[in-house]
């Protein structure tokens, strides 16, 4: 039968991910308006309706709402100071500590991830990537202060916020589903200021398109069941096309000479253009197609991307996403990491002496963020008030040097 839900789910699937990803141009105009909200909400109820939700449900989903989410209308309106640099983005996922636990969880679920390969074809090695970076494999699930009510702040995105507005409705009416379909009840729906829940952080009508019970509990439970979530990854890379078998890209070495954009074989990228893979082994499947890849331009690493690069992107449309992706699964899958590594201004640490750093500098009074070994803005800036106030020259480099006067003073 005709469904108005599941055609505009359909729709909305197709462009949730740019109108998520929208460039901090404009900040919400409106604030928290508790009159206006309820009269919001009151109009909105007869639009739910209309598209299929029952009233029942409607009315237990806004139980207790009686406001908008003021820390959601700031979340959607603040903009970085400064554009991270590609060093400081790879840094901060691809981790020892992230390799380390992306291991010990292959272990832990090897035959849920031998399950989830057979069915979707996926390697399991992107699927705990995946998980790594988009939760930190379930730790931001604990964190109150970051998970939040989805109607709530969905709703506030949809009244209060009219760059993401459209967005705010197509979600709230994609979530009201979810709690009529049972897979989670309202009390267990939370995720992000904008709605991404669960261990890989599905968005509403993304949940709707490819979510998965492969624990056969009757449920898609992508916030409490981890095979649940991780088969849920799986489901959207292999409906987007991931090639079973395939790896996601090269590692390679480039000639000092103009090379062609767009796709070309591997086989011609090295034979006609002397691009090689930078660990000396050859392809192994030199007729497929790539493309050539430069994140730091020509002074940092430089890598061939196949098919399976852009299906991750059908995740997070950012090509450092999906990078930071395949290189932290093949660590988690034992390999040693790049051959040409990331040019830094600076002797770099790992997330462990990171996270030391982090320690002194809210010992000190100058750190007031998370102990997660992510060298983020909070930890530059209390970096740089570390260097202001022993006289160096002012950086905000998460560096040997700074770590070795941090432990001197």
């Amino acid at each position: 039968m005709f469904s108005p839900l599941a055609l505009r789910r359909d729709i909305a699937v197709l462009c949730a991910s740019l109108l998520l990803c929208l460039s901090f141009l404009s900040a919400p105009t409106a604030r928290a308006d508790d009159r206006g909200f309820q009269d919001w909400i009151r109009e909105f109820r007869k639009t739910a309706i209309a598209e299929g939700i029952s009233p029942e449900v409607f009315d237990r989903a806004f139980k207790g709402i009686t406001s908008p989410d003021q820390w959601v209308l700031d979340k959607a309106s603040y903009q970085p100071e400064f554009k991270a640099p590609v060093w400081q983005y790879f840094d901060n996922r691809v981790t020892k500590g992230a390799v380390r636990r992306g291991q010990a969880k292959k272990k832990e679920l090897q035959p849920w991830l031998d399950k989830i390969e057979q069915r979707f074809g996926v390697n399991p090695n992107i699927l705990l990537a995946i998980w790594s970076i988009e939760s930190s494999f379930g730790a931001i699930l604990d964190n109150d202060t970051v998970m939040r009510n989805v109607i709530r702040s969905l709703a506030t995105l949809a009244y209060a916020d009219p760059q993401r507005s459209k967005f705010g409705r197509q979600q709230l009416l994609a979530a009201l589903e979810i709690l009529q379909s049972g897979d989670i009840d309202e009390s267990h729906l939370m995720g992000s200021w904008a709605g991404a829940m669960g261990h890989t952080q599905f968005i509403p009508t993304s949940y709707l398109a490819y979510a998965v019970d492969i624990d056969g509990d009757g449920r898609r439970d992508i916030w409490n069941s981890v095979p649940d979530a991780l088969a849920t990854a799986a489901s959207l890379l292999s409906k987007n096309g991931w090639r079973r078998g395939e790896t996601w890209g090269y590692e390679v070495t480039i000639p000092d000479r103009k090379l062609p954009a767009g796709e070309l074989t591997l086989a011609d990228w090295q034979n006609k253009w002397g691009v090689k893979r930078a660990n000396g082994k050859p392809f192994p499947r030199p007729n497929d197609k790539a493309e050539l890849k430069l994140p730091a331009g020509r002074d940092g690493p430089a890598f061939l991307m196949l098919k399976n690069f852009f299906v991750i992107k059908r995740y997070n449309n950012s090509d450092r996403y999906a990078t930071a992706v395949g290189l932290l699964a093949d660590r988690i899958g034992g390999g040693s990491g790049l051959v040409h590594d990331w040019e830094r201004p600076f002797t770099p640490i790992d997330s462990t002496q990171v996270e030391e750093m982090q320690k002194i500098l809210k010992a000190k009074g100058l750190y007031k963020g998370e102990i997660d070994g992510k060298a983020g803005s909070g930890t530059r800036g209390a970096i740089e008030a570390f260097e202001k106030s022993i006289g160096v020259e002012v950086q905000g480099y998460p560096s040997k040097e700074v770590l070795e006067q941090l432990r001197k003073h």
